[in-house]
């Protein structure tokens, strides 16, 4: 399988339950998950602590993702919340968005609640489960996400949800022009990068070049969450451990490491750059490229493509999404299932 060319028949004898198709389907997400966040009856208001996105896994990164779609448009602070509790200063002025695909993730059960308690207005996104039991049971608009996905294939209900929920509170304006657009690029680049594409396409060199070693995803500004995003669906979907890190701050320290660490396992470092990022970091790419391979390590710089931010962040979300089924099927791993994840959960919940 290893050297075999990454066909659609291939991918698919090794993706039994269909994570290439659900990656592919995202492309129309973003107009469905709009329809479904104007359904639910949401209240525009104007709250000066902005919104705060309490999620684990996919839900949280959809917070990160829509900061960083919005950037310096943001007018107001957009948090996500990664824990059982809100930061100390949330309070009635804060909008509080409590995404969980099963509707039972604990942390996110214990935010809802802690938002309530400290009266701050709330919004539940679920496919059900006991979030949008108490959160309907207390009179909280719930936004409702199709079943039937792995929560990592759902991320953009989250993010356009969060989107939504930000220009709602007034941190920020909407983006429904641009959704639309996004919609067209995502679609153009399926094409490009999907599983019938030719085998140097960039997702499949991309997945090529990072097997067999440790992967590092360094982002930078906008492409901070995207990294993020990169680093879990290889955790997930490989079943590859991984990293991510950000320039400036990896210049500072995770640059002393890289020497040391080729001496542990062969790694590779892949950079995510954009066409808006500051003038300096172009500059800190080419030295930090220089010193991975100094040290023996792989390189890889991959940019973002689009007109608006909002196309760029997701040019590099789809991208990320592909490059880690495409390295599952190379080493013949089926995607979807999460065996440790799901092991740790049952043991969490024994007394």
């Amino acid at each position: 399988m290893s050297d075999a060319p990454l066909s659609r028949e291939r991918i698919e004898a090794v993706d039994r339950q269909g994570m290439l198709s659900d990656v592919l389907a995202q492309v129309l997400q973003l107009g469905d998950a709009l329809w479904r966040v104007q359904s639910a009856g949401l209240t525009r208001r104007d709250l000066s602590g902005g919104l705060a996105v309490c999620g684990m896994g996919g839900s949280g990164v959809g917070g990160d993702l829509a900061s960083a779609i919005l950037g310096d448009r943001a007018t107001r602070p957009l948090r996500t919340v990664r824990d059982y509790a809100l930061e100390p200063w949330a309070g009635p002025d804060t909008l509080v968005l409590c995404s969980s695909y099963s509707g039972e993730t604990e942390e996110t059960l214990a935010c809802f609640e802690a938002a309530g308690i400290v009266a701050a207005p709330r919004v539940a996104l679920t496919t059900g489960g006991t979030l949008a039991e108490v959160a309907r049971a207390e009179g909280v608009p719930v936004i409702g996400v199709p079943a039937g996905m792995m929560p990592r294939a759902a991320v953009l209900y989250p993010m356009v949800a969060a989107l939504e929920c930000a220009a709602l509170c007034g941190a920020a304006p909407p983006l429904h022009t641009e959704l639309d657009a996004a919609t067209v690029l995502l679609e153009r680049l399926a094409e490009r990068w999907g599983p019938d594409a030719p085998e140097d396409s960039l997702a499949k060199t991309v997945a090529r070049q990072l097997r067999g070693s440790l992967p590092v995803i360094v982002g930078l500004e906008a492409t901070a969450a995207p990294a993020r995003r990169w680093k879990t669906q290889l955790n997930e979907n490989a079943k590859q451990q991984a990293f991510w890190s950000q320039l400036p701050e990896a210049n500072h320290n995770e640059i002393c490491g890289w020497k040391r660490g080729a001496e542990v396992a062969p790694f590779s470092a892949v950079f995510l750059t954009d066409s808006d990022q500051h003038p300096r970091l172009r500059r800190r790419i080419e030295l930090t490229c220089r010193e991975v391979e100094r040290s023996g390590g792989r390189t890889v710089v991959v940019e973002s493509e689009g007109d608006s931010r909002l196309e760029r962040v997701l040019s590099l979300l789809l991208l990320g999404d592909l490059v880690s089924v495409y390295l599952a099927a190379l080493d013949g791993i089926d995607p979807t299932p999460v065996e440790a994840i799901e092991r740790f959960k049952a043991e969490l919940g024994q007394p």
